[in-house]
């Protein structure tokens, strides 16, 4: 007899509503819930493929030991105590620090994973920490922190209500929102111009987004921060700023003014790509709209000044009284409040409180940037890393100048990962610790809903009961957590957790929220009991303006124009705008180091991480790991489109299909994110495949936004070739 499940899609940070159907411990159907209130029914290829991976013959499902080249299974018992004994070895041996821990995205999209992996990687008790977000999303953190006192108030575009968005650096119609949860990104865009608005896109490649936009302008990889700047100067000049609003909490307005006054539209314009005349039309289209949201994404912070553009992108919404209005970028209230769960105010930032060991890299929320991993693996001396400890993730393919890491990562003493996967990363591992298929766990987005442009909350009950022989990823960690942990209130608190799991945690936290009942049986409001009771989830309304009262700065005021950004104007302004570059050609000015072109990222709408490459039905068809390169430089290279070309780098090269297309700017390449695979020692068949090359083996681990750490991927430096 068939069953309908109501879930949240655990893919992508779009959160769709799905129905999917089974029949016994099969999945039968798996569609769009249109009763979801904030994704209406929409669906995306992905979706599908949950049962793919849930029933997929190359995921791990037993706790696995490397013996040699082979994997013996091993039981969870011994499995738990190798994975504690193997750590405490390399700290006993060469201290705390030499166990590194690296966290993938796909800890966020797990409700388990986000309730334990701190008390988890506390219990490491290593400065060794990374994760994803240096790779694609630190700069928002950081420019949250400095101007607004939390890492997570991020503004959030007010989509469905804005009359003019300005995107930059982002394809939303395709990731459908980052940092923007917004499932059927595509349809929400058709509806700002159904309703009369305008959208603008600001990028190298004209994107799907940019398709279905009023206007695209290619502006050229890393100039981002130089576009906005132009955009103040022309608003403060022509007196259309309009931050009256916020004007009586704000500070830094008035230096901002003074600072963006150099960079004229004239000024930047050869080094943008942008002519200035069109600059003065971007800036009067913005500041003059009845309401208007600006929105930068990976393209903005994944480059050499992702913190300049990304603060920058903020203050310009400020200025042109953006900020926490109805159709412009607001701030989410969620059911569970992640800011008021951390009290912490920002009078002293997380930012900068130990440094790496050979770069001397800032932490920033307990975390260095992971473009120090491999080197503080393969650089020998005192504090050198030993172990390695991941969850989640895939960082041979995920992070800078993979190759290296790969090459690291086979020296390593003691490797444990909780995967479900043999990848390109896990295959150097000692101890695999599988977790539970997504199906078979319990789901809230704990991140997503804090990201959302609708506030909501939705609770997913499992689909399938979990096996008795297999384990969730909170009750691995938290059996990891109580052996390293000292002291008795730890191992309380972990046979306390060990009972609860994450649903009482979560029930809590429901409880405490804004929407909240408390825990008194006789007032009524939100908590997990409620939230089960409505399995398409609960509409909490449209976005509001709260800013003032979430703020988290020591003053409680808005910080405009915070002292370190101010402070690295200068290093935009030496690299983009030096005497030498204005004389010099497009070419000349597109990036730093050897390369005629500047090579940028993509992402598919059948692709978010590396592992959905296992999915045939997501990877069959037409080859997707192509580079783009537009027909002026593919004739000036005698290259025609289907041929294979060599790519190189700094780093070293790799060898893809070409595919010659008008989409792409001139001087500009581009490589999706994700492949490479079919490596020695991988067990991932369909992946091997279509294996694909990984642009993380042209990328510069060395080549960093050096304001917040970030990874600078976009605007490596390459040549393209015959093979």
């Amino acid at each position: 007899m068939p069953t309908q499940n109501l879930r949240t899609c655990t893919l992508c940070e779009a959160m769709c509503g799905l129905v999917i159907t089974t029949e016994g411990d099969r999945v039968v159907d798996i569609r769009g819930d249109a009763d979801d209130p904030l994704s209406k029914g929409h669906i995306c290829p992905k979706a599908v493929a949950l049962q793919d991976i849930h029933t997929d013959p190359d995921r791990i499902r037993h706790p696995m030991k490397r013996v040699g080249t082979a994997w013996q299974r091993i039981g969870w018992d011994e499995a738990i105590t190798l994975a504690v004994n193997g750590i405490q070895a390399v700290q006993q041996k060469h201290g705390r620090d030499a166990i590194a821990a690296y966290v993938g995205n796909p800890t966020v999209h797990s409700l388990g994973a986000m309730l334990f992996v701190g008390d988890f990687l506390r219990s490491l008790r290593t400065k060794n920490r990374y994760s994803a977000t240096s790779v694609d999303q630190l700069p928002a953190h950081v420019a949250a922190m400095h101007m607004f006192g939390h890492v997570l108030l991020i503004p959030i575009p007010d989509l469905d209500r804005t009359d003019h968005l300005l995107v930059f650096g982002a394809n939303p119609a395709v990731s459908n929102g980052s940092l923007m949860t917004a499932p059927g990104a595509s349809e929400r865009i058709k509806a700002i111009r159904a309703r009369g608005g305008r959208v603008v896109v600001i990028d190298p490649r004209r994107t799907e987004t940019a398709e279905l936009a009023d206007a695209h302008h290619a502006i050229r990889p890393g100039t981002d921060a130089l576009l906005v700047l132009a955009m103040l100067q022309v608003i403060f000049a022509e007196g259309m700023e309009r931050s009256e609003h916020l004007a009586e909490f704000t500070d830094g307005i008035d230096t901002l003014r003074t600072e963006s006054a150099r960079f004229t539209p004239e000024r930047v314009a050869l080094s943008t790509g942008i002519a200035a005349e069109t600059i003065r039309t971007l800036a009067r289209d913005f500041a003059g709209a009845k309401t208007a949201a600006a929105y930068g994404r990976v393209g903005v912070s994944m480059q050499e000044f992702g913190g300049l553009a990304t603060w920058l992108i903020t203050a310009l919404n400020l200025v042109c009284g953006r900020l926490d209005v109805v159709g412009g970028v607001m701030f989410t209230s969620p059911a569970v409040d992640l800011l008021r769960a951390d009290q912490q105010r920002a009078g002293a930032p997380r930012f900068g409180r130990w440094k790496s060991r050979v770069r001397g890299l800032p932490e920033f929320a307990g975390e260095l940037p992971v473009a120090a991993l491999a080197e503080e693996m393969d650089t020998p001396g005192l504090g050198q890393v030993r172990g390695f400890v991941t969850h989640g993730g895939n960082p041979v393919l995920s992070t800078p100048n993979g190759a290296r890491l790969d090459a690291a990562l086979s020296q390593m003493e003691f490797f444990v990962a909780i995967d479900f996967y043999v990848n390109e990363t896990t295959r150097h591992a000692h101890l695999i610790l599988p977790p539970s298929s997504p199906l078979e766990r319990e789901h809230y987005d704990l991140i997503f809903h804090a990201l959302a442009v609708r506030d909501t909350a939705k609770y997913s009950a499992p689909v399938f009961p979990k096996p008795s022989d297999a384990r969730h990823e909170w009750e691995i960690m938290n059996a990891i957590t109580t052996r390293l942990s000292r002291g008795v209130p730890a191992k309380v608190r972990g046979a306390v957790y060990a009972i609860g799991g994450p649903g009482l945690l979560l029930d809590y936290a429901l409880r405490s929220g804004p929407y909240g009942k408390g825990f008194s049986p006789f007032k009524r409001g939100l908590s997990l009991g409620k939230l089960k009771e409505s399995p398409h989830g609960i509409d909490l309304g449209a976005l509001k303006p709260s800013l003032l009262g979430k703020l988290r700065t020591k003053d409680r005021r808005i910080n405009a124009a915070p002292a370190l950004f101010i402070a690295d104007l200068t290093r935009l302004e030496t690299r983009w705008l030096r005497a030498d570059i204005h004389a010099g050609s497009a070419a000349t000015a597109s990036s730093e180091g050897s390369g005629d072109l500047v090579l940028i990222g993509r992402r598919a709408t059948r692709s978010s991480n590396s592992w959905m490459h296992n999915v045939e039905r997501l990877v069959r068809g037409k080859n997707r790991c192509t580079l783009l390169m537009h027909p002026v430089d593919a004739t000036a290279r005698g290259l025609r489109d289907g041929a294979v070309v060599r790519i190189a780098a700094r780093v070293g090269h790799v060898e893809a299909e070409l595919a010659v297309s008008e989409e792409m700017m001139p001087g500009v390449v581009s490589l999706p994110h994700g492949w490479g695979h079919g490596r020695a020692g991988t067990q991932l068949r369909v992946a091997a495949q279509h294996p694909g090359v990984s642009i993380n083996d042209l990328t510069d681990d060395q080549l960093i936004d050096t304001l917040t750490g970030n990874a600078a991927f976009s605007g490596v430096a390459v040549t393209v070739g015959p093979r």
